[in-house]
C-alpha cells in the first residue's frame, strides 16, 4: 500500500510553530507530506526534513488548485492563520482574507480534487466568545473579535462542504499552544512567547491590564500529536473538538512561572487594557472520548522549562511589526509604531500622529506581513521531497 500523501498549509504553518510539530508526526507516521508556507510567521529552518516545501499562499487560488492537481492529496491538515485576536479589529480585510477566504479556497481545492478523505481544521477557542467557561463544543459561539468571527465562518463553511458535496472533516479548537519554534518575535499574540523574549531581551514584561485575565495554557506535544492522528479516528469524522489543557493561570501568575523557567527575576509592567475575554479556558470531555490515550498531560512546569531551554539557546528574536494597519481609530498605544506613512523612494517617514494615518487603497492586494528576522538561526534543513 502506498503512503498517504497530506497537506500541510499555513500563513503560519509547515514553517510554523503547530504546523511544523504536525509535519513531524505526519512523517513518523509513514506520510508523504507537502507543506505550503507563505513564510510570514514561520522560518524554512522550521520545516522538517523530508517535507516538500512550497513557498505561497492558501489565497492564491491557482496554486492552491495546482498542488490538489499534481499531489491528489488523502489529507488536508489546515493549520493557516493569522491569530492576532488583540489586533484583528484593526485589520479586518487582512483577517478575512487569510483567515476566512484562504480557508475556501483550500476546501475548493478538496471538493474538486475528489481524493481528500478528511479536511482537518484547526480553528480557535475564540469563537466562543465570553462568559462561557468552561467552554464546550456543544455551546453556541458567540465570537467577540474579527478573527474569531472568521474562525467561525470557516468552521461553517467546512461544515457546509461536507453537507454539499461529503467532504468529511474534524474540525480542532485549540488554545494558547506554547513550545519549542515558537515565534518569539511576534509581539501581537502568544504570550509566553513574548514574555521569553522580553527576558532574552533584558526587557520587562507587558501586561495589558489587570492581568488577571485566566487562560489554560498547552504545551505543543499535548496539541500537534492529536492533530496529525486524528483522521485515523473516521469515529471522530464530523465533529469539533477542543484541545488544549485543562488547568487556567492568571497572566501574572504565568509572568511568575515564565520568569522561574528563565531563571530571573519576576520584572513586570501593566499597560493599558485590550477589549478582550477576560476568562477563556475549555472543557476536554471530547477530548478525552477519543484522544485520551495521546494526552501526554504535560505540565505547565515541565512545558515552560523545555520552552526556555530553546529559548535561551535561540537568543532573543527581532520583534516584528505589522504595517498593514488598516483601521487606526481607537488602535492601542502600545501599538502605535505599527502606523506608518507611505514609504519614499529612499526612506519612511513616520507620521507624526494616528489621525494622519491613509486609508488602505481597496485595489492593492492584501499582502501578509513579512516574517521577522530572527537574531539567532539554526542552521538550515535540507528539504527532501516527498
Amino acid at each position: 500500500m502506498s503512503a498517504p500523501v497530506s497537506l500541510v498549509t499555513g500563513v503560519a504553518g509547515v514553517a510554523g510553530f503547530i504546523g511544523s510539530h504536525v509535519a513531524d508526526e505526519l512523517l513518523a507516521m509513514g506520510h508523504k507530506v507537502v507543506g505550503l508556507d507563505d513564510l510570514s510567521g514561520g522560518y524554512r529552518d522550521n520545516v522538517p526534513e523530508g517535507v516538500e516545501f512550497v513557498h505561497g499562499s492558501i489565497t492564491d487560488a491557482a496554486l492552491v488548485a495546482q498542488l490538489f492537481a499534481t499531489h491528489q492529496f488523502d489529507y488536508v491538515y489546515h493549520l493557516a492563520a493569522y491569530a492576532a485576536e488583540g489586533l484583528s479589529p484593526f485589520i479586518r480585510r487582512f483577517n478575512y482574507t487569510n483567515n476566512l477566504l484562504g480557508t475556501a479556497t483550500l476546501v475548493n481545492g478538496a471538493v474538486n480534487a475528489g481524493t481528500v478523505k478528511c479536511f482537518v481544521f484547526t480553528s480557535s477557542m475564540a469563537v466562543y466568545g465570553s462568559n462561557q467557561v468552561p467552554m464546550r463544543e456543544d455551546m453556541t459561539p458567540m465570537p467577540e473579535d474579527p478573527y474569531g468571527v472568521a474562525k467561525f465562518a470557516a468552521e461553517m463553511d467546512v461544515q457546509q462542504a461536507k453537507t454539499m458535496f461529503g467532504m468529511d472533516f474534524i474540525i480542532f479548537r485549540p488554545h494558547n499552544v506554547y513550545g519549542e519554534r515558537q515565534n518569539l518575535g511576534d509581539r501581537y499574540r502568544n504570550v509566553i512567547g513574548i514574555f521569553m523574549n522580553k527576558v532574552l531581551e533584558g526587557e520587562a514584561m507587558t501586561v495589558y491590564g489587570d492581568g488577571l485575565q485566566t487562560r489554560a495554557f498547552s504545551y505543543i506535544t499535548d496539541v500537534a500529536p492529536i492533530i496529525a492522528h486524528s483522521v485515523n479516528h473516521p469515529e471522530v469524522y464530523g465533529q469539533i473538538v477542543n484541545v488544549g489543557a485543562d488547568q487556567p493561570y492568571t497572566i501574572l501568575e504565568m509572568a511568575e512561572e515564565v520568569s522561574r523557567a528563565m531563571g530571573v527575576t519576576p520584572n513586570v509592567i501593566h499597560l493599558e487594557a485590550r477589549t478582550e475575554v477576560k476568562h477563556a479556558w475549555t472543557d476536554h470531555a471530547v477530548l478525552n472520548r477519543y484522544f485520551g490515550d495521546l494526552r501526554q498531560g504535560v505540565t505547565l512546569e515541565a512545558g515552560l522549562d523545555k520552552m526556555a531551554r530553546w529559548a535561551r539557546t535561540a537568543g532573543p528574536f527581532q520583534r516584528s511589526l505589522f504595517e498593514g494597519i488598516e483601521i487606526s481609530k481607537g488602535l492601542y498605544s502600545f501599538w502605535q509604531d505599527a502606523i506608518r506613512a507611505p514609504e519614499a523612494e529612499t526612506a519612511a517617514t513616520p507620521l507624526a500622529s494616528a489621525e494622519a494615518t491613509p486609508a488602505p487603497e481597496a485595489a492593492k492586494p492584501v499582502k501578509a506581513p513579512e516574517a521577522p528576522a530572527r537574531r539567532v538561526l539554526a542552521p538550515s534543513r535540507s528539504l527532501a521531497t516527498a
